[in-house]
């Protein structure tokens, strides 16, 4: 599946203004379902990580790929919300990664954030 089509399949699980009588700014409130969600997510993500570290459990990865396919979920909301493809979203943070690390990873960069002068 492209990330297209993955946009567009998303959407119908998704609660559309109306749907409740919600009153607010659809892309405020599918703009606030989205970031909420993600940071849920991530939670539920680091929650996982957390048991395998602290606990020594072995890392559920079908509940990881779970928390990861979600936050994708809430990623797709805010896209379509904001009108932003994947692809532009992508190349965005491939490109502020490029200015940040010109050649590759060190900490000095990582320090010195090139992308943020």
């Amino acid at each position: 599946m492209d990330a297209k089509k993955y946009l567009e399949v998303s959407d119908r699980t998704c609660k559309h203004i109306g749907d409740e009588g919600i009153v607010i700014l659809p892309e405020m409130y599918n703009l606030l379902h989205a970031t909420l969600g993600m940071a849920g997510e991530a939670g539920e993500l680091l929650d996982a990580v957390k048991k395998s570290f602290i606990y020594n459990k072995p890392l559920d990865k079908e509940n990881a790929k779970e928390e990861i396919g979600d936050c994708l979920w809430y990623i797709a909301l805010a896209c379509r919300t904001l009108e932003i493809s994947f692809e532009e979203i992508m190349q965005i943070n491939i490109d502020k990664l490029t200015k940040r690390y010109p050649e590759k990873y060190t900490d000095l960069d990582a320090i010195t954030r090139a992308d943020k002068i």
